[in-house]
């Protein structure tokens, strides 16, 4: 008997490679195209670090006019949890990120390179380990997980490296009268690679964010498919990325230590190898150290930690894409109002080291960002989110629309728009004080800052309603009363003229507009105090100005 005898007693009713070779015919794009991949295990809730991977995967896939697909890697089904993949569609779709082709729920998918789950790909990788042991690039190995500690123990003591490679590759040689016979004794089996590698040669690679790296050659015959019959996620990586035509790998920089290996089974298989982009990971800092986000510890490290934060997936994007690119924040200077879509991401751009997670620049980036949305789209959004996370707000929001859309109209589509809104979960705490059966339902404490006496609160209400408010005025008008009225009981009408000259006056016409502002709201930090004023209407500012309680 011989090799091939030996495979077909292995692999007796798979196809040949070629089968697949031409069911997966190479991709007809234009020239410089990139095919690039997410491809996660779905073992658990999605990493904000599998959104960036994502994220300049489909970037650099779209500038080219490329594909960017979404391929799932079970076969460690183990550690799979329950509705794992429709979790990872779910964070893509959240973020206006779905793949050209791939997985778009548990069970379905879109594209003809498919199947997309690996667990349903069982035959194709067995006809390539079928094709390699038919050349003796592979072979069975019967070491049981006994056998296999001991050897370990044994390399341990004589202090070499780990693993199973040359002298202590066992059944890499053993004659093939007795592989066979196991194999007909229903003995247990795993297939193992049979690397031609060196570990005291090198092999140069150009690594298109990390540079030119050397690394020692692969010389372990690793596990290419498991006694199970599934593939180790290794082998089946190389052969699905040439089938789906991958010519670009973007992944984690852990990763990198990979690479000798990967790139030896892309040479044994006969394939092209893709190029690799290896991401340096997004960190933390704690106690003055830099570490990675923890899924245990962090989290922000929960792609669903921004959806129920209401955390625009824009603007998480926008930020990410600051991350990436040293190039962006220069770019969106120059590009107010540019979406996107419209930056250009250069890998050579990307840094080498991690980035450090700023969840203040976050959250600016996203009060920028919600800044420019219409008070529709403000509206809609929130409902969105509140139908989710807060149905007190939703009910809120819905009960007079044409309201809502005046207390969020404020201060919005001007030259410098409102930016008190980081996040939908902020809007409640930003208006409710608008809404009077909210307010009044409130008891209230009105911190005043500079003018603290009562009585010169109550007369400076007391005038304002008496001889200054109209709520037919222009805003222009009703800023010169406030000036009028700041003269009047002794304050400055202009802040420079108090600064001047501060003994002259009590105060200056800010001090004056701030008790308005407080009394009206009951807090001092607000958005454009006319714009308020009429959207709350007149029996409501009376109201709310002759009510006050000191």
């Amino acid at each position: 008997m011989d090799y091939k005898d030996l495979a077909n007693l292995i692999f007796p009713n798979v196809k040949p490679v070629e089968y697949y070779e031409e069911k997966y015919p190479k991709r007809n794009l234009k020239e410089g195209a990139i095919v690039t991949r997410y491809a996660p295990s779905p073992t658990g809730f999605v990493h904000i670090g599998g959104l960036y991977q994502s994220l300049i995967a489909k970037k650099l896939a779209n500038q080219t006019e490329g594909v960017f697909f979404l391929r799932v890697e079970d076969t460690d089904q183990k550690r799979e949890v329950e509705n794992g993949v429709a979790g990872i569609v779910k964070a893509l779709r959240d973020f206006n990120m779905l793949p050209d082709e791939g997985m778009i729920d548990e069970e379905n998918e879109i594209g003809n390179y498919g199947p997309y789950k690996q667990s349903l790909r069982k035959e194709i990788y067995q006809a390539y380990a079928k094709d390699l042991i038919e050349k003796h690039l592979a072979y069975p190995c019967f070491d049981s997980p006994e056998e296999l500690d001991q050897m370990r123990k044994k390399q341990e003591e004589a202090k070499v490296r780990p693993g199973y490679y040359g002298v202590w590759a066992t059944w890499r040689e053993k004659p093939l009268d007795e592989v066979i016979e196991k194999i007909k004794n229903g003995d247990s089996y795993i297939i193992r690679l049979k690397s031609m590698g060196r570990e005291d040669k090198k092999i140069k690679h150009h690594d298109l964010i990390k540079g030119n790296v050397d690394f020692p050659e692969n010389d372990q015959d690793i596990v290419i498919i498991k006694s199970d019959g599934l593939p180790t996620y290794h082998f089946a990586h190389a052969i699905d990325d040439h089938l789906m035509g991958t010519t670009l790998v973007i992944r984690g920089d852990e990763w990198l230590s990979s690479v000798p290996l990967h790139l030896q089974l892309f040479q044994t298989l006969g394939f092209k190898a893709p190029k690799y982009a290896h991401l340096a990971p997004i960190m933390k800092e704690e106690n003055g150290n830099k570490r990675k986000l923890s899924k245990r510890k962090d989290p922000e490290s929960a792609v669903e930690f921004y959806a129920k934060e209401g955390i625009p997936d824009e603007a998480v994007k926008e930020y990410l894409l600051n991350i990436a690119n040293s190039n962006f924040e220069q770019w969106r200077k120059a590009n107010k109002n540019a979406k996107l879509e419209e930056f250009n991401l250069q890998l050579n751009k990307m840094g080498v080291s991690g980035a450090l997670f700023d969840m203040i620049k976050l959250l600016d980036i996203s009060k920028t960002v919600i800044s420019k949305y219409t008070k529709e789209e403000v509206y809609e959004e929130t409902i969105k989110w509140a139908n989710s996370y807060d149905k007190d707000l939703k009910q809120l929001l819905e009960k007079d629309k044409d309201y809502t859309l005046c207390v969020l109209g404020i201060e919005r589509g001007n030259e410098k728009p409102r930016k008190d809104i980081a996040k939908w979960s902020d809007v409640k705490e930003n208006i409710e004080y608008m809404y009077d059966d909210v307010y009044f339902s409130k008891e209230h404490t009105y911190e005043f800052q500079k003018i603290q006496d009562k009585e010169e609160i109550k007369k400076i209400i007391s005038l304002y309603l008496e001889k200054y408010f109209n709520i037919e005025d222009d805003k222009q008008t009703w800023f010169d009363k406030i000036k009028d009225l700041a003269e009047e009981l002794g304050y400055a009408r202009e802040v420079k003229m108090y600064k001047q000259e501060p003994e002259k006056y009590k105060g200056h016409v800010g001090d004056v507009s701030t008790v308005i502002r407080i009394a009206l709201t009951a807090r001092a930090n607000t958005p454009d105090m006319y714009e308020i004023m009429q959207v709350l209407g007149e029996n409501s500012v009376v109201k709310r100005l002759k009510e006050i309680k000191l």
